[in-house]
């Protein structure tokens, strides 16, 4: 049986360990949601982090994005292997460069934009950035060859959705709540900030324990503009392991280690692939997912950060069971490998791969997982 008590242990000593403020955990079991607490605070005034709290998803938007995408394959309306391009009526450069979308005018010149699939975006192989902001002189280029490897991308999901809503006369945000957030319960999540949230929502710290005051996001974008609560998205993580509205072949798209990923860290983006020696065995991409294979077999994980959040989410293929973790304090990452390791045992999960060389928390290794 769950020992809540146990995880309500673990997670303040976490907090205690690290200085976060804020923390939520829920377990998945099953495919089932069987434990959802909050711990700690949602602003700095004090106000308690609740279950019905609005926290920010950051990237584990691209999550839903990539469940709504496999909802739209299984109705017939995406392919995934598809060019982006086709579903446009004119040539992507010719649309120019967009405030909502990207900086699309920057391709010109450049031809690999014919080549990008929506599996391309969900697998992070499209060759672009994370985000052109970052780039010296802030423009769009391509790195390497669509397909070809791994490079973590916003921009590329920015990418697709220009395809759905533009080329497909979709509406991404309307997608969304009529495949997600309706069918599985969300109703305090939104990809836009929602007047009503104002009661009950999460501020930030940082990692210099600066407050930073949640952000009212009034533009659709499926590279991280969700806000939710920890008790929506663990009814989203639920459908994701178990595969819930989902076909048989797009759950496989979900959970297919697709494509190897090669480099040694997540970040930098465009650091490259290294010596085998130096890569982490069976870690792959597939349609939305980073998959790896673990002491208790095949399992996968997503993230979501800025500067001050942290979320993750780690499931095992084996028994349907996650932990999902939210917290409106960046320090709360030091504490994700104590966690999860204390919920679910030792899961393999690379660890150093998300995060580098920050330096985590840890306690005893409990004698059994719950």
């Amino acid at each position: 049986m769950l020992d809540k008590t146990r995880i309500a242990t673990t997670a303040r000593d976490a907090m205690m360990k690290t200085g976060a403020r804020g923390l939520a955990i829920a377990v998945i079991d099953r495919g089932k949601v069987v434990s959802v607490q909050s711990f700690g605070d949602r602003n700095a005034k004090g106000d308690p982090l609740t279950p019905q709290t609005i926290m920010y998803g950051a990237s584990l938007t691209k999550a839903v994005f990539a469940y709504t995408v496999l909802r739209l394959v299984d109705e017939g309306k995406v392919d995934l292997d598809r060019p982006i391009a086709a579903m446009l009526a004119k040539p992507l450069p010719d649309y120019g460069n967009l405030d909502a979308y990207g900086n699309w005018g920057d391709l010109a010149g450049d031809e690999r934009w014919r080549a990008v699939t929506p599996r391309h975006v969900l697998n992070h192989s499209t060759g672009f950035a994370n985000f052109s902001f970052l780039e010296p002189d802030g423009k769009l280029r391509f790195h390497f060859d669509p397909g070809s490897r791994y490079g973590y991308s916003g921009e590329g999901i920015m990418l697709l959705q220009f395809g759905l809503d533009k080329g497909l006369g979709l509406d991404t945000g309307r997608e969304v709540q009529r495949l997600v957030f309706d069918p599985l319960k969300m109703p305090n999540s939104s990809l836009v900030w929602r007047p009503d949230f104002a009661a009950n929502y999460a501020d930030g710290w940082t990692l210099g324990g600066s407050v930073e005051v949640h952000d009212e996001r009034g533009r659709v974008r499926m590279a991280g503009s969700m806000d939710t609560t920890i008790t929506d998205l663990a009814n989203f993580v639920a459908a994701l392991v178990s595969g819930k509205g989902l076909s048989k072949k797009a759950r496989r798209e979900l959970l297919r280690p697709g494509l190897p990923i090669r480099s040694a860290g997540q970040f930098p983006t465009l650091g490259g692939d290294v010596p085998a020696a130096q890569q982490h065995k069976g870690l792959a991409a597939s349609v939305g997912l980073i998959t790896f294979d673990g002491p208790q077999g095949r399992a996968f994980f997503r993230g979501g950060h800025n500067d001050s959040t942290g979320n993750t989410l780690v499931c095992l293929e084996k028994g349907q069971r996650c932990v999902l973790i939210m917290s409106n304090d960046v320090r709360a990452e030091a504490a994700f490998p104590m966690i999860v390791r204390d919920i679910l045992g030792e899961t393999g999960a690379p660890w150093r791969w998300i995060f580098g060389d920050m330096k985590f928390v840890s306690a005893p290794l409990q004698t059994k997982a719950l």
